[in-house]
């Protein structure tokens, strides 16, 4: 029964990691793609304003 309990948690971790990786893999593009892809150029634009805004 040693052997069970020393593969249990790895195992584990490998079927959590592939829900993740799908999940990710999922949730990229679809619907909110565009939402997505709005929100990140603002927050850019935003970011270079501050950066390109003359100092006093």
């Amino acid at each position: 029964m040693d052997y069970v309990s020393a593969l249990l948690p790895p195992v584990v971790m490998a079927v959590f990691f592939g829900g993740l990786i799908v999940t990710i893999v999922k949730t990229q593009g679809g619907a909110n793609k565009a939402k997505e892809d709005a929100a990140v150029d603002a927050a850019v634009t935003r970011a270079e304003g501050v950066r390109q805004s003359p100092q006093p």
